[in-house]
């Protein structure tokens, strides 16, 4: 049987064939294959919900292992004093980072509620620190669990030694080195979100900024500002064929910020620079919903409800799809004189 082809395991529905496939079921099948083609010196791929990656047409020559670890273990304290009840809980790598949300919400357990809808698996959110409206996972994982390729054993990094950023962290800064194998995360019991700070889930939800809903409330008016920016996964909707934000907001020195228009967003961060909206300035730089590049091909198009998107409409190829991103960042750098920076990870390709 040949091994599959990655555009089958992408969001994207991008990518050639895996050199070799290998399903790790357990830890310990996880831990041997990667350990077994390090020993090899082969290239290796890990591959987990296939949401934040751009694969070569060529595919990948290397061993692909597809994490599909599952479980979750809890420890709850509910004894009702809510100076101490709460809920550890730690989740393996290949659980679905959505059904993890769903779990969490049913449960009472708060902070990840505005992160419904995002695809992936769950060893995946510590890498790229996954946020949306407001939340990020680094604001309740308590502890990372990794197997370090380099030292070849088992490590765990706490919170704190993990290095969160935007959409950054020391295992991003770091590629290739560690394999998640669980994450642990601390919860708060509560039948409330935690306190709303994006003003469109605030105005959804009919509640001001830092207040809080009912957490079933948050998980459902996230899944529809998600829905209807094509940002939650479904098969017939080719808006989300695609990688999600394709674009990460851009950090700019005060001179980069002040040279932009008046009404270009602006939000002064604690280290002196200015973070911006990079879809604003892809929008503004001519690049609207739907737009089709006449290089690059009717098959590759930025999202019709979403421009941070860059979508397949069926058939395309990743060499159709870098090339309308090339264009997209060429457009806003000769606009603006800013450089996006992507935020899927390319395999066998180069932005």
């Amino acid at each position: 049987m040949p091994d599959p082809a990655l555009r089958d395991h992408t969001t994207l529905r991008l990518g050639g064939p895996a050199g070799r496939w290998v399903e790790a079921t357990t830890e310990e099948e996880l831990v041997a294959a990667v350990g077994e083609a390090d020993a090899a010196g082969e290239p290796l791929l890990v591959l987990g919900g296939g949401s934040n990656l751009v694969v070569a047409d060529e595919g990948f020559a290397g061993t692909v292992v597809h994490v599909a670890t599952r479980g979750i273990a809890t420890d709850v304290d509910d004894s009702g004093d809510p100076s101490c009840s709460g809920a550890t809980v730690t989740v393996a790598a290949g659980e679905s980072w959505d059904g993890l949300v769903d779990h969490a919400v049913a449960r009472g357990w708060a902070g990840i509620e505005a992160l419904s809808g995002i695809p992936g698996s769950v060893g995946a959110t510590p890498i790229q620190n996954v946020g949306a409206y407001g939340q990020e996972v680094s604001q309740t994982i308590a502890r990372v669990r990794v197997w370090d390729r380099v030292l070849r054993g088992v490590r765990s990094f706490a919170a704190d030694e993990c290095r969160f950023g935007y959409r950054a962290s020391r295992f991003k800064s770091d590629p290739g080195r560690h394999v998640v194998l669980d994450v642990t995360f601390q919860f708060r019991m509560a039948s409330l979100a935690a306190p709303v700070r994006y003003a469109e889930l605030a105005r959804t939800l009919g509640v001001a900024e830092g207040q809080r809903a009912p957490m079933a409330d948050v998980r459902e008016a996230v899944l529809a500002l998600r829905r209807g920016k094509g940002m939650v996964l479904d098969d017939a909707d080719h808006d989300t064929w695609s990688a999600g934000s394709f674009f990460t907001n851009p950090f700019l020195t005060p001179e980069q910020a002040v040279a932009l228009p008046d009404d270009a967003p602006r939000w002064e961060q604690p280290d002196g620079t200015v973070k911006s909206s990079a879809a604003w300035l892809i929008e503004h730089a001519g690049f609207g919903k739907g737009y089709a590049s006449p290089t690059a091909g009717e098959r590759v198009r930025l999202s019709t409800k979403h421009t941070l998107a860059l979508t397949n409409r069926g058939g395309a190829t990743t060499e159709e799809l870098l090339a309308l991103a090339r264009e997209v960042r060429e457009g806003v750098r000769e606009r603006f004189g800013v450089t996006l920076v992507n935020e899927p990870v390319t395999v066998g390709c180069a932005l």
